[in-house]
């Protein structure tokens, strides 16, 4: 049973929204987000990555950058740019992209169905970045980014959402990339929490890194408390929950600085061994089982024959890629330590791999086909682990529109 509840966190003032919502602090580096932040005072900037705020040459892991963050969020309370809810509240969070639009439901959710599997994950997470969002979630007493979960959906929970939805919004505003954001606080919460019990599954889609670090807080908190009970608010955590069909996953696309010692004939060569090679292809494959390759300022086709019998992951077409030309040919062994290999988020699209290999920032580029949700799902009851930087979610979740505490 998925345990999904109301909490009575932080909001921000309905007209500083906008200010205080940022982007998630894993998806701009320090130079990013300091310019993002740059004469606002209310964005939650201050707070995900205080380091912006400390010398330049400052570790972003050091003791100064965590207190920093805790000051900041202090301010922004006591500045009355957030402010506390007067009682347990969900959120219905309302994004939209183009014409793309998802809804979800901002809410807590409990880390023993974390834990339990429940709520169930397919990616590993790097140490450095989980102790990184433990410390900071540790110290603030507080989730700022909401983790991004998916579920087989419900039509009873489309129905209470959409029924909600269809009031005026608390919060509107459109942010400077174009994506709207809607908001609408809902207090009668139990009717949502009852239809969550009957979702037997969550899948974490987004945010490993922040759902692994509120875990371990709530056990850190359940060990240093000899009088813990279960009910305390450190036993859950932020997430937003949308519908599976509802969403949409672009391309993570790979470039290659250099062909392992091959000229492009030879390199080309080798690809033939093993994939059909179409040449004149489109920049973006348009179905499963294709590559687009961007390789001697041309794009070339790289098409296979499917192993029915193949595990979910060596299915996925970065694995087949991974396993059949990147290792074997480029000889990238390992793609998350290896400083040869880039991944370029679909949201920047195919223009952004041509640039880099008519400057010669890259050799060769790969443009693939998104991974579906289902993949996700299936590989997550599977118990295994997507190969790394294999689903670019978009639009992101904004931080700072809710704030659990505890």
């Amino acid at each position: 049973m998925l345990r999904v509840r109301a909490f009575q966190g932080l909001s921000p003032k309905p007209e500083l929204a906008a200010d205080v919502a940022c982007v998630p602090y894993d998806v701009v580096n320090r130079e990013e987000a300091a310019a993002l932040a740059d004469g606002n005072p209310h964005t939650l900037m201050h707070v995900d990555r205080a380091e912006i705020d400390l010398p330049p040459e400052t570790d972003p892991y050091s003791d100064i950058v965590y207190s920093t963050a805790k000051i900041n969020l202090d301010g922004l309370v006591s500045s009355g740019a957030l402010v506390r809810e007067q009682g347990p509240t969900v959120y219905l969070y309302r994004q939209q992209m183009g014409d793309h639009v998802q809804t979800g439901v901002a809410a807590v959710c409990h880390i023993d169905d974390y834990e339990n599997d429940i709520i169930r994950k397919h990616e590993k997470t790097r140490k450095d970045k989980e102790d990184d969002r433990t410390r900071l979630i540790g110290t603030l007493g507080a989730d700022t980014g909401p983790v991004f979960l998916t579920y087989r959906g419900r039509a009873e929970i489309d129905a209470l959402v959409g029924g909600q939805a269809s009031l005026p919004p608390a919060v509107d505003f459109v942010a400077p990339d174009g994506i709207r954001h809607s908001l609408w606080k809902v207090q009668a919460t139990g009717p949502l929490s009852e239809e969550f019990a009957k979702v037997p599954l969550a899948y974490v889609a987004d945010g490993h890194h922040r759902s692994a670090s509120a875990a371990r807080v709530g056990r850190e908190r359940r060990a240093m408390n000899p009088h813990h009970t279960g009910d305390e608010e450190y036993n859950w955590f932020l997430c937003v929950l949308f519908p599976a069909d509802q969403l949409r996953i672009l391309p993570y696309n790979r470039v290659v600085n250099d062909l392992n010692g091959h000229s492009a004939e030879e390199f080309l060569a080798k690809v033939r061994e093993t994939f059909e090679v179409t040449e004149n292809a489109p920049a973006s494959p348009a179905a499963p089982g294709k590559v687009s390759m961007f390789l001697d300022g041309r794009w070339i086709g790289l098409s296979w024959k499917s192993d029915p019998s193949a595990d979910p992951v060596a299915r996925l077409d970065v694995s087949v890629l991974q396993d059949r030309l990147l290792a074997p040919v480029l000889g990238i062994d390992d793609p998350r330590t290896s400083k040869r290999v880039d991944f370029v988020g679909g949201i920047r699209g195919t223009s952004e791999l041509e640039e880099r290999v008519k400057t010669g920032r890259a050799a060769v580029a790969f443009s693939m086909y998104p991974v579906t949700v289902d993949q996700l799902m299936d590989i997550a009851d599977a118990g295994q682990i997507m190969p790394p930087k294999s689903t670019w979610f978009e639009p992101k979740l904004r931080s700072g529109l809710f704030i659990h505490t505890f």
